[in-house]
């Protein structure tokens, strides 16, 4: 008997339109897309472990441009990314304590890993939904090797702090002599959030910011930290120490560099779409957080049990060929779920007032 997990990502697989899941590419589909970029951006050979010209440098240089850091360096995973730059830190403040928000990725994510492998003491900067500030830096008495947090928070529903919280941050970090990094996975999609600031204005205000390019970008994988140069030469040290030199990586920058030329010009509408999104959402019955998405993700709920809305969302997946949205998840009141949203420019084709209805009649029934 066919469970309802395989019936769902059978529906998922066979819908012939993506609204709020991006669209899932044939791995043909996706090389052949890459063997067009080679010759679009004059790459003639490979990279040789990163080094020796080719996508892979291209594309660092083209992430310092765009953060306004003296340098960058790729790595594999975002969590091999902020392990690596904050042991940086630590080594050089001789200090193994992170202040950071209790629900950022190191702590939520990665199965006790940094502290596991490289000894880090966590403090938490912040408990639950609320987003850093200097005062709260303040309240963490005592050496710090590095305090982070994550832009936007994504277990909090990707709330973000205001331009000034920000400013107040980074100042309170450097009179501490404190370096401040950023997890920026979803940097992209929060920089409209900050209008009129450029992505090196919001970069500027940390010591080193580290991008993922398969989050709200598509792109196969991989990450980047950006800083000063001798801070990204001791990452890439790191980077080598925990296996993620690899001999060719060039794949990878490849669909990075489409990623960013396609998709992140695109980021301020997918912004506004959410927004206008989750007006419509509101008023049809469901309740958002935040109520104004601050990036292109944010996080719906409705007043009805996931199975009941899950039922309802299969039905609609294998009648309409319509991959909507992801599966409900509880809450932690009984009777309520919730889904998370993540707008990418495949939404962009669809009235997103009419996405709205539809999502609202699949919870509420």
């Amino acid at each position: 008997m066919t469970s309802f997990d395989e019936r769902f990502a059978a529906a998922q697989d066979a819908c012939t339109v993506s609204v709020l899941r991006g669209p899932r590419r044939t791995p043909a589909e996706s090389f052949t897309a890459l063997a067009a970029a080679c010759e679009g951006f004059g790459i003639a050979k490979s990279d040789w472990y990163g080094a020796e010209g080719g996508a892979v440098e291209l594309l660092e240089a083209r992430v310092a441009v765009l953060l306004g850091k003296p340098a960058a360096v790729f790595l594999p995973t975002g969590t091999m990314a902020q392990q690596a730059v904050l042991r940086v830190w630590c080594e050089r403040r001789r200090s193994l304590r992170v202040a950071l928000p209790d629900l950022a990725h190191p702590l939520a994510h990665e199965q006790d890993g940094p502290r596991l492998l490289h000894g880090f003491r966590f403090e938490h900067l912040t408990t639950g939904t609320t987003v850093p500030t200097a005062a709260h830096l303040a309240a963490v008495r005592g050496e710090l090797g590095a305090a982070m947090i994550e832009l936007p928070l994504r277990e909090a529903g990707c709330i973000a702090p205001t331009w000034d919280e920000l400013q107040e941050l980074s100042t309170a970090a450097h009179d501490r002599g404190v370096p401040l990094h950023v997890d920026g996975a979803r940097l992209w999609e929060v920089a409209p959030f900050y209008e009129g600031r450029s992505l090196a204005d919001l970069a500027g205000l940390f010591d080193s910011v580290y991008v993922s390019f398969y989050k709200g970008l598509g792109a196969f994988a991989g990450a980047a930290v950006a800083a000063p140069e001798d801070v990204v030469a001791d990452v890439r040290q790191w980077r080598r120490r925990m296996g993620g030199e690899m001999f060719q990586m060039t794949p990878y920058a490849l669909s990075a560099l489409l990623a960013l030329r396609d998709e992140l010009p695109r980021m301020a509408e997918c912004v506004a779409w959410a927004r206008t999104f989750a007006t419509a959402a509101t008023a049809n019955g469901l309740r958002v957080q935040p109520e104004v998405p601050q990036s292109t993700t944010f996080v719906l709920y409705a007043d009805r049990p996931p199975a009941e809305i899950n039922d309802r969302l299969l039905a609609f997946l294998e009648q309409e060929r319509a991959n909507l949205c992801a599966r409900w998840r509880p809450t932690e009141v009984p009777g309520f779920a919730q889904c998370e949203i993540a707008v990418a420019t495949p939404a962009l084709a669809h009235d997103p007032v009419r996405i709205a209805e539809q999502v609202a009649q699949v919870a509420l029934g």
